[in-house]
């Protein structure tokens, strides 16, 4: 690799870093400049999803004060992810990817238009049976699973997916959804980088560069996210998830 390869790279991942932890759209940015040094597509996914484990070190450590109180809700939602990223890129290494790209366009259309509605707030609270909470429980872990499988298989734009969902379903403020997204997102991950480490063709020499640009950009977007008005900053995610997918309609189709 030369030395402006390397420093694109760089330079791309601390712009990946501040789009995956503030919005999940990290690959936006990483993905194309792996393509723009010469890498195959599929070498340049698995090589992504590697150095993506520095994005989730780095958005993890910023998130720290929103993550408090989350515990007990990501011990019973993480071994989900664990599970979903594993199988993401056990599908990712026994099938081709054509088909799943079709598909991402739409979901992450809905998912960037679910983010850009504005949620209504409930005047009256309403106790919810036992019943309700244990279908409401399983569907969120049933759509993580999902979304993780995805994540560790292709991996472009699943956390628009999960925050979306974590906005939608849990109700929680933009700051504390994006923790939460950050952690899921960054085990699932993790797991699938474990997987491609072993039996996928990564560029090692790759990784090194986008990795410590993702974990410097990805230190500073939670920061970000936790200062800047919510509405804007959520207008602004919706609307990049949008244009991205426009944009991975018109490759794919």
């Amino acid at each position: 690799m030369t030395f402006a390869d390397i420093a694109l790279l760089f330079v791309a991942g601390i712009a990946g870093g501040l789009a995956g932890s503030i919005a999940g759209l990290a690959s936006v940015a990483t993905y194309p400049a792996l393509l723009l040094v010469g890498l195959p597509p599929v070498t340049a996914n698995v090589t992504n999803t590697v150095a993506m484990v520095f994005n989730g070190i780095g958005s993890v450590w910023g998130s720290r004060p929103e993550l408090a109180g989350q515990g007990a809700w990501l011990k019973r939602i993480i071994p989900i992810a664990v599970i979903g990223g594993a199988a993401g890129a056990a599908l990712l290494l026994c099938t081709p990817a054509e088909g799943f790209e079709k598909v991402v366009p739409f979901l992450l259309a809905f998912a960037s238009v679910a983010i850009l509605l504005p949620r209504k707030e409930h005047r009256e609270a309403r106790v919810a049976s036992h019943r309700d909470h244990v279908i409401k429980v399983l569907v969120e872990a049933g759509a993580i699973f999902l979304i993780t499988i995805y994540g560790g298989y292709f991996g472009a734009a699943a956390g628009v997916l999960l925050l979306a969902l974590l906005l939608r379903a849990g109700g929680a403020t933009l700051p504390h959804a994006n923790a939460g997204k950050n952690v899921l997102l960054g085990v699932a991950n993790s797991v699938a980088a474990l997987a491609f480490a072993v039996f996928a063709p990564v560029h090692w020499a790759a990784v090194a560069p986008l990795g410590v640009g993702c974990l410097i950009g990805s230190r500073l977007g939670p920061i970000v996210v936790r200062h800047a008005p919510a509405t804007p900053l959520r207008v602004l995610i919706g609307a990049a998830g949008v244009t991205l997918a426009v944009k991975l309609a018109l490759d794919a189709y």
